[in-house]
């Protein structure tokens, strides 16, 4: 496959303290059998959902993961670690298994994403690469999924590469956006790559450089007789812009081609409406009306309900920064360990804070739906429990289970597919193209499977993520244990 080099398919993108604790499991010979489950426990930008991506690319990663000599090289400068330990890093690779949900998958807070089956050094040492991948990605394809939801139906336009956080931000991030639904990327690498659609119109710096703004349009026309979007902002709007943009685009709708108009700057509801009328007073129904300048999913939403003549949306920063949430909170938690025996044994982590109390053992989620399909709730059980529809079951809260309630499911769909078995990976290994448009269609799946409630953009409805009673009981119980 055709990729741009991964830094982080280094083994030495991970934090430097996972190096030292590996050490030290490996003097005190603990390197037994653990599970690790990464979730969130809140969704991004007050939200109903998130959208999870960036499986492909860690899968890839890992299947590279590894310690050139270069890194022991590195490792042995710092002074700290021995050389039996080094020898054990060189020979490093990955051989757990691994279980995740489908990229593009809607999911929600406190419910296993992925799921590690490794030895407790091997699954450390990943930690990093994990999170990082699958955080960033998944906030930036929730980001746009957001945008897309407010957009109608609308094409939006990722535009975000000089404003991303530098050069693997800015390729992740048109990754993610395509993912959440944009129609298309700026960013020329990440379309050779991936396969997204390139789009773009013109700078200002274009109009600026010719002698006229009716000249700029007019080169430009010539050149992209097929592709003609002209920016209509750089002088005056309404006084120029719109007018140099019915003549040359006559001139293009004589010789059988149409164009558009894009606003980058000023009031956009009000010039909209009069860069629409102005159009059609020309007869130019069929041009098209493109907008950018520092979008959101909010004031997209406000001028989509205000019925502003808007065709497309250019979306940059907001779209591959996340805007006013910068990171998506997944965390990697221990949930099972083997004993002396070998046998996986469930574990808990506690705190002051209920909110931040695991939930303990090797777990599935399953997606139950009505007879509509139409999501109803995401039940975690433990591995050895198997939901069936057309059944009547009771579930009950994570956290206060006196909240329950009761289901009869008309289907019921496994979330967690394994992705590796010992080390290998076991899913069709697809082009990166086929891979982005697999998990665009999954995220579009799962959001009409969404009631309308759980995805409004303000004060959404909180969807259900519960626990089966056997793995309340089993909560419970550590609860109890731990409190004596």
């Amino acid at each position: 496959m055709d990729k741009f080099e991964h830094f982080n398919a280094n083994a030495l993108f991970t934090d430097f303290y996972e190096l030292t604790m590996a050490q030290g499991y490996y003097k005190e010979n603990i390197n037994h059998k653990v599970v690790f489950d990464m979730f969130f426990r809140k969704s991004p930008f007050n939200g109903g959902f998130a959208i999870f991506a960036g499986a492909h690319t860690l899968l890839d990663i890992i299947s590279e993961f590894k310690f050139k000599n270069e890194d022991i090289d590195f490792l042995r400068s710092q002074m700290i670690f021995d050389d039996d330990f080094l020898d054990y890093l060189r020979d490093f690779k990955f051989g757990g298994d691994i279980y995740m949900v489908d990229e593009g998958s809607v999911v929600f807070p406190d419910e296993p994403l992925l799921r590690i089956h490794a030895n407790l050094i091997e699954a450390q040492i990943i930690e990093g690469i994990v999170l990082n991948t699958l955080n960033f990605q998944s906030l930036i394809a929730t980001k746009t999924a957001r945008i897309w939801l407010a957009a109608k139906g609308a094409p939006i336009m990722e535009f975000g590469l000089r404003r991303a956080q530098g050069f693997d931000g800015a390729m992740s991030a048109s990754r993610a956006a395509y993912i959440g639904g944009s129609a298309g990327t700026s960013n020329t690498l990440a379309s050779k790559i991936y396969g997204i659609p390139t789009m773009g119109t013109m700078a200002h710096s274009w109009v600026m450089s010719f002698s006229s703004e009716l000249e700029a349009f007019r080169a430009y026309a010539k050149i992209y007789p097929q592709n003609s979007v002209f920016l209509i902002d750089t002088y005056d709007t309404l006084r120029s812009g719109i007018k140099n943009a019915i003549i040359v685009g006559g001139e293009l709708v004589k010789k059988g081609y149409n164009f558009g108009v894009r606003l980058d700057s000023g009031d956009i509801s009000y010039l909209a409406k009069e860069v629409r009328r102005e159009l059609d007073k020309a007869g130019f129904f069929g041009a098209k009306i493109s907008v950018s300048n520092e979008l959101t999913e909010e004031i997209i939403s406000t001028l989509v309900a205000s019925n502003v003549p808007i065709d497309s949306w250019g979306v940059g920063t907001h779209m591959v920064t996340g805007g006013s949430e910068s990171s998506f909170a997944g965390v990697y938690k221990l949930c099972a360990k083997s004993d002396e025996t070998n046998c996986i044994k469930p574990t808990m982590k506690f705190s002051d804070n209920p909110f931040k109390m695991t939930n303990p053992g090797v777990k599935n989620v399953y997606r139950l739906y009505d007879e509509n399909d139409m999501a109803i709730a995401d039940i975690l059980t433990l591995d050895s429990e198997i939901i069936e529809p057309n059944i009547q079951y009771r579930f009950y809260h994570p956290m206060m289970d006196y909240r329950q309630f009761s289901c009869k499911p008309a289907k019921v769909e496994p979330l967690l597919k394994q992705c590796f078995s010992n080390g290998k990976r076991v899913t069709p290994i697809l082009s990166d193209k086929c891979v982005l448009i697999q998990s665009r269609t999954t995220m579009q799946t799962g959001l009409a499977s969404l009631d309308e409630s759980y995805k409004r953009l303000l004060n959404p409805h909180i969807y259900k993520v519960s626990l089966s009673q056997n793995l309340k009981n089993l909560k419970a119980k550590f609860i109890e244990e731990n409190i004596r």
